[in-house]
């Protein structure tokens, strides 16, 4: 079996795995990084999310072998004390219910946050559509999202 290196929240590690593994199953098997959910398997909740060369990409369809030179975030990698201002947000907003999405709906709105600072619900919903709460905490997610662009200061 192959060797990847990869550079996770900042630190680079080597993993065996195939080629066609997916990129979550080596975070979370492998790495221990469970943070990011599986969702899906195909791409299509947005459970599985963290940012690839600071884009929102669901990792249950990056396979390693693609993620090899590329820098990986993932929600283990916001902040040592999950304190980012955006994980501060959710809490003030009590956003959680189950929380299952909840670490691909932060690092989707990073992406958001990270372009657009004073984002409009349209923007919200628009960064977010690809992200399924089965809860259904849309509003308590756009009211985090705002508190979020409040206090994060780039």
């Amino acid at each position: 079996m192959p060797s990847y290196t990869l550079t996770i929240n900042e630190k680079e590690r080597t993993v065996t795995a195939d080629a066609d593994t997916p990129l979550l199953w080596v975070l979370r098997d492998i790495l221990n990084l469970t943070g990011t959910k599986y969702g899906c398997g195909q791409g299509l909740c947005g459970a599985c999310t963290i940012h690839f060369n600071e884009n929102p990409v669901r990792s249950c369809i990056l396979v390693v072998a693609e993620a090899e030179g590329g820098t990986i975030t993932t929600i283990e990698g916001l902040s040592k004390e999950n304190d980012h201002p955006i994980q501060e947000a959710w809490k003030e907003a009590d956003v959680p219910q189950c929380g299952y999405c909840q670490s691909g709906q932060i690092m989707s709105t990073l992406a958001l946050l990270s372009k657009n600072q004073k984002p409009s619900d349209e923007d919200i919903n628009t960064a977010l559509s690809g992200n399924i709460c089965r809860c259904g905490t849309y509003g308590r997610i756009r009211e985090a999202v705002k508190l979020a662009a409040d206090k994060w200061d780039r």
